[in-house]
Order: C-alpha cells, then sequence, then structure tokens
C-alpha cells in the first residue's frame, strides 16, 4: 500500500510543479484528480465532506418528488457513508404542514449525516396560494396567510432560531440565509429573497469570526445572484447589490444556491468572480438549459470535499447513481 508520505512526496514534486506549467483548465482538473487518486491509494481522507442540494419540493400528495428525494438519500449513504452534513437549500415544500409532515416522515426513514441544515425558499412560503379548503387559489392570494405564519412553520420543522444562522462543522464555518419576507408584504419582491439590514449586518460580523485568509467560508441562500449560474435571471435577490459587495471581500468564500432547477451538465453551473458561485439543480425537476422541466426520474445535486489545498465539487445523478462528467470543479485554496 502507498504511504501518506510517499503519496505527498509525488505529489509535491511532481504533479504540484505541474500544475502551474498547464494552461488549460482541463489539464489541471486531470492533474487534481491524479492527485486525488494517489491520496486514496495512500488512504488521505479529505478534512471535510459534505452534500448540498435544494429544490426537493415534497408536497404531501407527489408520489414522485417523495420518491426522487428517498433515493437521493439513499445515494449519498452509500456514495459518501461519513460525510459530516446534508444541506437542503430551499424550496422543501408549499410550506403547508402537511408538506412539513411527509419531509419528517422521509428524513426519519433513511440515514442522514450528523448535520442536516435547512434554508427557505420562495416556495415555502406558498400556503398562501391556498384557500381555506386547501385547494389552489391564486386569485384569492394571499388566503388569510402571512409572513409570520409561513416563517414560524419553517422554523418550527427545521428548530433553527432564525432563517439566518450559522454552524461550525469540521472547524468550517457554514452560513445560512433567507428571504425575511414574500408578496404579500413586499409586492415587488416577486420571487426574490428579500434580506433585510439587520440580515446583512449579521452577516458582515459572522465572516468576520475566526477569519483566516484562504480558509473556504461557505455560505447558503436558495436564490441566486442575477445573471450569475445557469438559469439566474436579471433578479433573484432584492438587495443583491449589497449582499455581492459583503461577499466579494472575501474571495475564499463559495456561495451555494439552488431555484433555477437547471442541470449540472451546463457550462456555468459553477462561475468563478471575485468569489466561486455555484448552482446546485434540483432532486425533484431539473430543467435543462431551455429552461424545460426534464422528463423522467432525473435527479441531481452537489458532493463537496474540503482539502488543505483544494475544493473538490461534484455533480451527483442520484436517478442513476453515477456522478456527472462534466460537474467537477476543481477551487483552488
Amino acid at each position: 500500500m502507498l504511504s501518506p508520505e510517499d503519496a505527498n512526496t509525488i505529489i509535491e514534486t511532481f504533479l504540484s510543479p505541474m500544475w502551474y506549467f498547464v494552461t488549460s483548465q482541463e489539464d489541471k482538473d486531470e492533474i487534481h484528480r491524479l492527485a486525488d487518486e494517489l491520496r486514496k491509494a495512500a488512504g488521505i481522507a479529505p478534512i471535510l465532506r459534505f452534500s448540498v442540494v435544494s429544490d426537493i419540493h415534497i408536497q404531501y400528495w407527489d408520489t414522485q418528488a417523495q420518491s426522487k428525494l428517498a433515493a437521493a438519500l439513499e445515494d449519498l449513504n452509500l456514495t459518501i457513508p461519513s460525510h459530516d452534513a446534508l444541506i437542503i437549500n430551499g424550496d422543501l415544500g408549499d410550506g403547508r404542514p402537511n408538506d412539513y409532515a411527509m419531509l419528517t416522515s422521509i428524513l426519519q426513514k433513511h440515514p442522514l449525516p450528523k448535520q442536516l441544515c435547512f434554508t427557505i425558499g420562495n416556495h415555502d412560503y406558498y400556503k398562501a396560494y391556498y384557500n381555506a379548503a386547501g385547494d389552489w387559489s391564486p386569485t384569492t392570494f394571499p388566503n388569510g396567510e402571512s409572513d409570520s405564519a409561513s416563517l414560524a412553520r419553517f422554523l418550527a420543522f427545521t428548530q433553527m432560531p432564525s432563517v439566518y444562522y450559522d454552524r461550525w462543522i469540521q472547524g468550517y464555518h457554514f452560513i445560512f440565509l433567507g428571504s425575511e419576507r414574500y408578496k404579500q408584504s413586499e409586492p415587488a419582491s416577486q420571487e426574490d429573497a428579500w434580506l433585510s439590514s439587520t440580515q446583512l449586518d449579521w452577516l458582515q460580523i459572522k465572516l468576520q469570526e475566526n477569519y483566516i485568509q484562504h480558509k473556504p467560508l461557505f455560505v447558503f441562500l436558495h436564490q441566486p445572484l442575477q445573471g450569475t449560474v445557469s438559469g439566474s435571471l436579471p433578479r433573484g435577490i432584492v438587495q443583491h447589490n449589497e449582499l455581492k459587495q459583503i461577499l466579494s471581500q472575501y474571495p475564499e468564500l463559495i456561495f451555494f444556491t439552488g431555484h433555477t432547477h437547471w442541470e449540472l451538465q451546463l457550462t456555468t453551473t459553477l462561475i468563478r468572480d471575485v468569489f466561486t458561485m455555484v448552482n446546485s439543480s434540483s432532486v425533484s425537476y431539473p430543467y435543462d438549459r431551455n429552461d424545460q422541466l426534464i422528463q423522467g426520474d432525473h435527479s441531481e445535486g452537489l458532493i463537496v470535499e474540503v482539502y488543505e489545498d483544494r475544493i473538490h465539487i461534484r455533480g451527483r445523478d442520484f436517478s442513476n447513481q453515477a456522478w456527472i462528467p462534466v460537474a467537477d470543479y476543481i477551487v483552488e485554496l
């Protein structure tokens, strides 16, 4: 068996210097792949491993979405059984009590990692579209529903203190953001995230908490910044200028979002700007580049592995229990 010392010697003597001489991203990624294979052969494990999924859309009647989430949880357990956290990045359901009850039932039946984290999505405010009989009724929106009632149900389910909160996992900082208002109180916001000045001030403080330069920071919000990752629109976050200005102070930051549903094989799944932005597709209903639903059992998410010198982000096809070859990224630290 290859020893860790020998693996590191090969990597540091041959592969790492080579990385600086090659010019194409494909060659750089291949060097990292070879280094990963050497580390695996030597039994060197990543420091941190977590998964990111979004747009699971669990409704109490939707057996297809329920089956897809169950299959994704089983695949994650088989693929990375010892991973440290699962993040479900918004659009858990339509925000009704029986949707949350169904999601609770699914989660209780399947193996989960040590940490389970959630963000709120626009659909988690959607009880406002249902009338007292439980029927879809957008013409009578908001059907007596308030933002505070939607938030209360989300927080009761997640057991989180707020829609924005943070956790430290294996020594790494995870920061979760969330929209605090929906259309009944902010009609102009449409489906965008609405972040209060209090939340943005809190974010600035949290990003500085035990900050170490070049050590990655992981930030999660359901909606992406406008005009960035696959499927993002000319709008997405009401306070997008303020949020981008804050995040841009940290080049080691990785910003995970959902909302668009666009599949992971597209070239703008990951965007490298001042910081890194990553789209996570959808467990239940991925869309193609034409913004059309992909029919059948298609279901996707991300697996993230953190090493001392880099972060490896890979797309996972849960329906076929396979990696998505083109959705394979290395983020240098």
